[in-house]
């Protein structure tokens, strides 16, 4: 059944050159199946076509080298959006151009190179499928953490389309978190190489799955006090703001901007309405945990908001140097700072130069934060912060033990343009508010910002590219979830299991022969 996969195109098997090129193009097919585009039915040509070739070949070095292949098709048109953050400086880094984001995809493939070779020793039809459902998760798991993690564009992160039953769909990452989903992902779609058993297996599968998710849209929510957001996307371009490095004019028009936009937001809130205000990412120019005057100007502006939550830079001084974080900042009515969160994890090369290699972009990057933490801020509910790439991190954006009600993601995506880049990072941000079961209020500089409920549905939005405030009232919470206290121990198991039934079913045990 998966040899004639290839039959089916070739009249004949693809080796060589022809079969890591036909892997290359079969990735680049799956990757259509991700944000924004959502072509999902493409995965039904893509992992059947990769089996085929992982049947296919000689070795299980030659599997490797086509798993490697398609995950390069994979990842070079999924984060083709990282080349647009280079040439907002292109005079300086032109070169990097042609190099970002190859590397990237080569090592991001390493983790589907590997799956797909052990894939190779397993039995074909659903026993290969297995082995490669269980050890792709455990690759897209590891690279949650190697060489301080990138699990960007998890193939679970296809049934985010937008709609009634992409919501559906989502709803078992609140068990398995999206790595489950994409488990399930990699099962279902490799269906048309299996036999009638395995193809009603999947159909089943779908059935339990829709299921699971229909009951979850009916669970109560916890009860809460009313709160309104007033956010604020103030669409100040990359391009704006490196033209005016070192201008305090253009700071001071940027900070007032934002100001402004807040002002119309509170005038927003009805009477009596319990709000706080939030910005995105190092929306303040000047640093608001030293800079008391900005923290009165914001606190006016605020009016009677609870709280308003800022995005900037900190400077924290030690002996010797200093270092200097990409910090959240809550500006109290008084103008106090009431809370500070760091950032903790940095994107490479964009916020700090890894120590595992040589090249150097400047002089210093950002030092991390120690953890995740727990916002307690004078009437409003326990918040749980994050900025920017953080909300990629699955079982890795709140604090579990000091559990809020409630997640903010603060985020500047005006680096990547009107590309695929904002629009995945939303849907990151949907899958982690399924998974942790709170709602998640976004501020983004140049958009998306969004109201995102505990379900993962979007009940408000601006747009890319456009500036502007949002209000609205913020979701309630749901109970705590199994992947909230289950962390990534719920999808590695079932990876580990699965790859271990492909690896072990259909082997024949072998008894001694008796003597004489």
């Amino acid at each position: 059944m998966i040899k004639s996969f290839l039959v089916l195109f070739f009249k004949k098997e693809l080796l060589g050159f022809r079969a890591d090129c036909f892997a290359l193009v079969l990735g680049a097919l799956a990757a259509l199946a991700l944000p924004p585009f959502f072509v999902v039915p493409l995965l039904l040509v893509a992992v059947p076509g990769l089996l085929a070739l992982i049947g296919q070949a000689r070795t299980w070095l030659g599997a490797a080298r086509r798993g490697f292949a398609f995950g390069m098709g994979l990842h070079l048109v999924g984060l083709y959006w990282i080349t647009n953050a280079i040439l907002v400086r292109a005079a300086e880094f032109w070169w990097a151009v042609p190099l970002a984001v190859p590397l990237l995809a080569a090592w991001l493939s390493l983790f589907i190179a590997v799956p797909c070779a052990l894939a190779r020793l397993a039995g074909p039809g659903w026993r290969r499928l297995l082995v490669l459902a269980g050890f792709w998760v455990a690759g897209d798991i590891a690279r949650q953490f190697a060489l301080t993690g990138f699990p960007w564009n998890p193939l679970g992160s296809v049934w985010e389309f937008p709609g009634w039953l992409g919501t559906v769909f989502m709803q078992p990452a609140a068990w398995v978190g999206v790595h489950g989903l994409t488990g399930a992902t990699i099962l279902v779609a490799g269906t048309p190489a299996l036999r009638a058993r395995g193809r009603a297996a999947a159909a089943a599968l779908v059935l339990l799955w829709f299921t699971i998710g229909i009951s979850r849209l009916h669970l109560p929510p916890i009860p809460e006090a009313p709160l309104d957001a007033v956010i604020v996307q103030g669409n100040i371009s990359e391009e704006a703001h490196a033209a005016n490095l070192g201008s305090y004019a253009f700071a001071r028009a940027s900070f007032d901007t934002h100001l402004a936009l807040t002002r119309q937001g509170v005038a927003r809130v009805p009477p009596g309405r319990a709000f706080f205000v939030l910005w995105p990412e190092t929306a303040s120019p000047f640093a608001l945990a030293s800079d008391s005057g900005a923290r009165q100007a914001i606190a006016a502006a605020s009016g009677d908001a609870a709280a308003t939550l800022a995005g900037t830079i900190r400077t924290e001084h030690s002996p010797g140097h200093d270092l200097y974080h990409n910090s959240l900042v809550a500006v109290l009515p008084d103008g106090s700072a009431g809370g500070i969160y760091d950032k903790h994890h940095l994107v490479p090369y964009g916020e700090y130069f890894p120590s595992y290699l040589p090249i150097r972009l400047g002089e210093q990057g950002f030092s991390p934060g120690p953890s995740t933490e727990t916002l307690h801020l004078p009437g409003l509910p326990p918040i749980g912060p994050g900025i920017c790439y953080e909300a990629i991190f699955p079982a890795d954006v709140v604090r579990e033990s000091d559990r809020p009600l409630l997640m903010v993601n603060i985020t500047n995506d005006a680096w990547f343009g009107n590309s695929s880049g904002p629009r995945q990072h939303m849907e990151a941000d949907r899958m982690r508010a399924v998974e942790e079961g709170l709602p998640l209020i976004r501020a983004a500089n140049t958009g998306i910002s969004a109201i995102i409920d505990a379900n993962g549905r979007v009940l408000a939005a601006l747009p890319l590219n456009q500036s502007g405030v949002l209000t609205g009232a913020v979701p309630p919470a749901l109970p705590p979830t199994p992947a909230s206290k289950m962390g990534l121990a719920a999808p590695l198991l079932l990876a580990l299991g699965s790859a271990a039934v492909g690896l072990g079913a259909g082997r024949k045990r072998v008894l001694p022969r008796p003597p004489g």
